[in-house]
């Protein structure tokens, strides 16, 4: 089974996700002013992400690509409403969705792995899925510190976000098309 949307459009997400993550953990920093408002801001994102992923399991198998668009669209309003954060509230607020996003992702990427593969022949596949999400992961810390220096924080949100949209769109045009099969 051909998953290359798969590995492209997550690829994508974890480029998005990469360039951001670094320079965002500054941003935290700045705005809470304290290791604890910054421990409180992660650990929201922690436990939002496993309360949502509760919530959300029974509705993954019939949902699981849905779950992964909204994640994207999710992540993409986030990275949006960041640059305009003057409160730590609004922060705690983000964070608790980024969890659910989260969530969504990563139980919604693990589901179509295993759907979208075979059984005795998925290694080939993950370590496909994982070289090219790594490369990415890495790249994109390499392009961030490039455009931070060029460019503001600002601008690395909003290009974030054109990223994770991208990511979206692309998992929406292959649902949209209806040519997903299950490997039974």
């Amino acid at each position: 089974m051909n998953i290359r949307w798969l590995i492209r459009s997550q690829s994508i997400m974890t480029l998005a996700s990469g360039m951001i993550y670094p320079y965002y953990l500054l941003f935290l920093k700045n705005l809470g002013n304290s290791y604890s408002k910054y421990g409180l801001a992660f650990a929201v994102f922690t436990i939002s992400s496993a309360a949502c992923s509760q919530w959300l399991a029974p509705r993954l198998d019939r949902s699981g690509m849905k779950m992964m668009i909204w994640s994207a669209v999710g992540m993409m309003v986030a990275m949006v409403a960041f640059p305009w954060v003057e409160s730590y509230l609004w922060v705690i607020l983000l964070q608790a969705g980024m969890g659910c996003c989260s969530a969504m992702q990563k139980m919604s990427e693990r589901l179509l792995l295993a759907d979208y593969t075979h059984i005795g022949k998925r290694g080939p596949v993950i370590g496909s899925y994982h070289f090219w999400t790594s490369a990415a992961s890495g790249f994109a810390v390499l392009l961030g510190g490039y455009l931070i220096d060029w460019l503001t924080i600002d601008v690395l949100f909003y290009f974030s976000a054109l990223l994770y949209g991208l990511s979206g769109w692309g998992v929406w045009k292959i649902y949209r098309r209806g040519s997903l099969h299950k490997v039974n």
